[in-house]
């Protein structure tokens, strides 16, 4: 457990943002929700988050949290950010927008196109050989009874 509190923390670079950024930008345009701008607080906040759930090794939103929040964690390292946002958009096949009802999992992608947000920040952290992505949403999205867009 020592050797993963003494890890650094892996900065939510210019790079990852712009892809972060892109990647999700690309899934809200399919849907025409206006595109999100990056948020330097939320990606640290991301991070702070991201760096806790590595040292805790859990998998877990914040509780009480003002933003909206998704996660992803896999073993290895290395993940391009495009393809952690592509894993959370393939939720969209699980969505009934006729409905607005959920078959199965699409919170993640629901989040990513929700209407009111309007700011993402995102971070990785890495140890023990895996890696936990997270990225904040401000305002958050998926209020019960209402429509992503």
């Amino acid at each position: 457990m020592a050797a993963l509190l003494a890890a650094p923390a892996v900065a939510a670079d210019s790079s990852l943002a712009q892809q972060m950024l892109a990647a999700h930008n690309a899934v809200r345009a399919e849907v025409k929700t206006r595109p999100l701008v990056w948020s330097d607080k939320l990606a640290e906040a991301a991070q702070n988050w991201a760096n806790r759930l590595i040292v805790e090794r859990v998998l877990a939103h914040q509780k009480h949290s003002k933003y909206g929040e998704n996660l992803f964690e896999t073993n290895g390292s290395g993940t391009p950010p495009a393809e952690v946002v592509k894993r959370w958009a393939s939720e969209a096949a699980n969505y009934d927008y006729k409905t607005n009802r959920c078959n199965g999992a699409c919170l993640h992608y629901t989040q990513i196109v929700w209407h009111d947000t309007r700011r993402v920040g995102c971070a990785v952290a890495r140890g023990a050989g895996h890696e936990v992505w997270v990225c904040e949403y401000d305002p958050p999205g998926n209020y019960v009874g209402e429509r992503p867009w």
